[in-house]
């Protein structure tokens, strides 16, 4: 068989890479003479830099040092793709996750200060080396600001009633009462992608605050009102906030993306993004069986999530496809057998405790059944 490995990666665990690497490990433990591609894929989140550097000969990165979601320097990069014709400043490739991530918190959860500030730094840097395009993988994010913080990074003003700056968390979006963006950096000259993974809008039940609010410290439901309600008086601030605010994906990245798109930038579901750029469709084509995965695949996972669109790559090319997962919450339907890390573990604190050991699990698992 032919078989090509393409997960996106276990957040705060494994690497996309290292997720292939292990489940390949496992599948040829069980057949030795197969073939197999590893494709690591991406959505808009956690290595989507990765996934482009390895796609793009020439790429490099950029390093920069950035105030990280808690306050602290963050020495990370973004990437360079080479110039074209048409591009003839490259593409600059920026992830949130590398800036503002959760996995970058250090002591704890801080749901109402926690910011994007590193996040608009790096967005600053590329756009002054002279990109002529930026792309922007938002996801992975530690804060709910509603891109504050990156926005003040960017030059834009956010005032509160006194005309005094308002904080860099989503405790600033609250007190927004006016907005200029006379000083921020301008759009590269072929525009800014927001590249996300998910379709909801800023605000409301399926808002920025009320689905993402509790991966992010907001435990109680008096706390995902008031990250709401912050978020939506910056709305009320923002030039056609109101109308921004409903685009499918504003609330992406704790509403991160709304910010951006406030600047001028445009949203794009980052997994075709990525796909196109490795060219997974064409590797597909020539394969015998798909492999994807994510840390978990839930209710969330048919919005733009990697998983998802690897198999609807599979299904076009009439290609079974197969998903290994930390833990399975939705249903498996779209896929011709599913394992999770957790059930082959026992418990999602086992897998937890040894991913690359049960991700190696799962791809015998899987050659079993094929």
């Amino acid at each position: 068989m032919r078989v090509v490995i393409a997960p996106d990666s276990f957040k705060g665990t494994l690497t996309a890479r290292e997720v292939a690497e292990a489940l390949r490990a496992g599948w040829l433990a069980e057949r030795p003479g197969d073939e197999i591609v590893l494709e690591p894929m991406a959505d808009g989140g956690e290595g989507s830099l990765d996934a482009f550097e390895a796609a793009v000969p020439g790429a490099r990165r950029e390093p920069v040092m950035v105030v990280g979601p808690d306050d602290q320097p963050v020495l990370t990069h973004w990437l360079l793709l080479p110039p074209t014709p048409e591009l003839p400043g490259g593409t600059g490739v920026v992830e949130l996750a590398a800036t503002s991530g959760i996995t970058l918190m250090r002591s704890g959860l801080r749901p109402f200060d926690a910011h994007t500030f590193g996040l608009g730094q790096a967005i600053t840097a590329a756009v002054t080396l002279g990109v002529s395009r930026l792309l922007i993988a938002v996801g992975g994010s530690a804060s709910t600001d509603g891109g504050v913080g990156a926005l003040t990074a960017m030059g834009a003003r956010l005032t509160d009633a006194s005309g005094a700056p308002v904080a860099h968390g989503n405790l600033g979006a609250g007190v927004v009462a006016n907005v200029s963006f006379a000083d921020v950096v301008p759009l590269p000259p072929a525009g800014a992608v927001v590249l996300t993974d998910v379709d909801n809008p800023l605000l409301g039940p399926r808002g920025a605050a009320a689905v993402f609010g509790p991966q992010k410290g907001a435990t109680s439901e008096v706390a995902t009102r008031a990250l709401d309600a912050n978020l939506a008086r910056l709305a009320a601030a923002v030039p056609n906030g109101a109308v921004l605010a409903e685009t499918p994906g504003a609330g992406a990245a704790g509403g991160s993306a709304f910010g951006l798109l406030a600047w001028g930038a445009e949203l794009s579901p980052g997994a075709p993004a990525v796909a196109s750029a490795i060219g997974l469709a064409d590797t597909i084509a020539g394969a015998d069986l798909v492999i994807t995965g994510e840390g978990r695949f839930d209710g969330q996972s048919e919005a733009g999530k990697a998983p998802t669109h690897v198999a609807a790559l599979a299904a076009a090319a009439g290609v079974p496809v197969a998903l290994a997962a930390g833990a399975i919450q939705a249903p498996t339907t779209a896929f011709a057998a599913a394992v999770s890390l957790s059930d082959l573990a026992g418990s999602s604190d086992a897998a937890l405790a040894e991913p690359a050991l049960w991700a190696e699990a799962a791809g015998r698992a899987l050659a079993q059944r094929f």
